[in-house]
Order: structure tokens, then sequence, then C-alpha cells
């Protein structure tokens, strides 16, 4: 079994930002699909029945628990062509998927919205990500997948704060599936490099052990013993994004937990090397779309 480095792991679960989580329970009767368009993300549990997908849903490898002893049995290769209650999916949206259940299934499907770490997910997750058994390993995960989103038949308004709180229970299945799929043996080797590049690979790690250092690209280009050209090409062709908005995107990472940890707007400002709190706020709300201030008030209801 592959073994994961736990710090690596916590930074690729704490870096996802879910920004929308619209979440449905669909009951399929025999025969019917379910389709998953190619161009979102879309996480699924199965709470009864069984589905089968086209095309099949793992290519990776799949698992079962044994209950009693709790060991988990791998099948390293093995396409998966069926999922049933207590299993998990996600796709990454490459490329459309349809649901069907030959006997009816009733599912939870979340159609998922990222903030910028959309791009950083794809470079260390496959096209298809399926946890079976997700209810044995992340029971706890499990029973909000249950019970998240109206059914398809519901005409109940939504009450305040619906939209947030489906979004966090949302954020926190996902995280689970994507750490039961990582921690039980699915992971490949090297997993979570996010490059593939053991030079970039110590520039992000650095950036994230010293989020509020002032970055340069000549800095960092100097950590990956590379040219600033050089650096600034190979940086942006395996993550998606220039070196200097990946930064920014580290911080504000970092800024949401240190205000929901209670740090100040202005401690939290020097701690991650703005210059004013002015500068860091507008950094947080282009990023958020909020203010540092109105963001951590909306962790504080959702949480009261």
């Amino acid at each position: 079994m592959t073994t994961i480095d736990a710090d690596a792991l916590e930074r690729v679960l704490s870096s996802i930002d879910v920004r929308l989580g619209a979440a449905r329970r669909v009951q399929l009767d025999a025969g019917g699909i379910a389709p998953l368009t190619s161009g979102a993300i879309w996480l699924v549990f199965v709470s009864a029945g069984s589905v089968s997908g086209q095309p099949p849903l793992a290519q990776a490898c799949s698992f079962d628990v044994d209950r009693a002893s709790s060991a988990v049995a791998l099948s390293p290769g093995r396409e998966r062509e069926v999922l049933g209650e207590g299993d998990a999916f996600l796709t990454l949206g490459r490329r459309s998927v349809a649901l069907q259940s030959e006997h009816g299934a009733s599912l939870m499907i979340a159609e998922l919205q990222l903030s910028e770490t959309a791009s950083t997910l794809s470079t260390v997750l496959p096209e298809f990500v399926t946890v079976t058994d997700f209810a044995g390993l992340e029971p706890a995960a499990a029973a909000l997948a249950r019970n998240l989103g109206p059914a398809e038949s519901d005409d109940c308004p939504l009450r305040s704060g619906d939209p947030v709180i489906c979004r966090l229970m949302t954020t926190t299945v996902l995280l689970s599936v994507i750490r039961a799929w990582a921690e039980n043996g699915c992971a490949p080797t090297g997993w979570p490099s996010r490059s593939n590049d053991p030079f970039l690979d110590r520039v992000i790690d650095a950036i994230h052990d010293q989020p509020g250092r002032e970055w340069t690209v000549e800095a960092l280009a100097g950590i990956g013993a590379m040219s600033r050209s050089v650096f600034a090409e190979r940086f942006h062709t395996a993550l998606g994004r220039s070196p200097v908005s990946y930064v920014t995107e580290v911080r504000m990472q970092s800024a949401k937990r240190m205000l929901e940890a209670g740090h100040s707007v202005s401690e939290t400002s020097r701690n991650l090397g703005y210059g004013s709190d002015e500068g860091f706020s507008r950094a947080f709300r282009r990023a958020t779309g909020m203010t540092p201030s109105a963001w951590r008030v909306s962790r504080d209801l959702v949480s009261a």
C-alpha cells in the first residue's frame, strides 16, 4: 500500500475551496439514467441500490473493507463497473458520464464549483476517484451525504443560510472522499506531487511553508535551481498559472484559516506579507468576493 505524506495530504485538502455546492437527492427507477456533463466537477454518493457508469467509473483501483477487522483489500488496475450502497464517486468533468441503474437507486449528486484550486485538483487527482464502502471508511461524512440537498420532488422554500450550510456540508464530504481515496492505497507512488517535477515541488513546498515571505519570481526560480524565464515557463506549464498567482492563492487559503482561528485582519495581513491592511483586503476580496471581515462573520454565523 502506498504511504501518503500526511503533511502533503493536509496541504491538498486545505487548499480546496468549494465556492458552490448545489446538491440534490435523485431517485432512479429501474433503467433510469442520471447524466453528469463534462466541464463540471461532480460528487456522487449511493444511498441505496446500485449504479453503473459509462465509461466505467474507476481506472486506478478499488477496495473493500472487512468491517470486522477493518482490513482493506485492494484490486489495483481493475475498473469498477458498479457502485453499490455506501460507495462514493468523484469526477473532475473531463468527459461526460452517464450513471444508469438496472434495478433502481437513490443518489446524492452534487455539482461543484471551486475557486482557483480546480486546476490544482486536476494536477493531483485522476479523472475518476471511486471510494468503495465510503460509508464504512468515513461514516460521519456518509451521514452528511445521505442528507445533502433537497429531493427532486421537494417544493420546500430555502431557509436563511441554506446555501452556505449546504456548501460547507458538501465540502466536508468532498474532502472525506479524497482522504479515503488517498489513505487507503489508491494514490499512485509519489502522490500528491502537484507538478510531477521535483524541482518545482521544492518551490511549491517553500511557498506553502512560508506564504508570508516576499516571494519574487527570481527568488522562487533560485529555489528551483532554474533561470527566471525557464522557471516561469515550467511552472505555468505544470500548474496552469503564474508563480505570482499561485503565491496569492496560497496566501488566501492561509488567510482563511487564520481568520477562522480568530486572528485579526491586521495580524493576518502582517503575517502574510502585505504592506497594508487595505492591500490585503483588496486581494482577499478579489479572491473570495468578500472582505476579510465579512468572510469571518459569515463563518461565525454558520458555526453559531
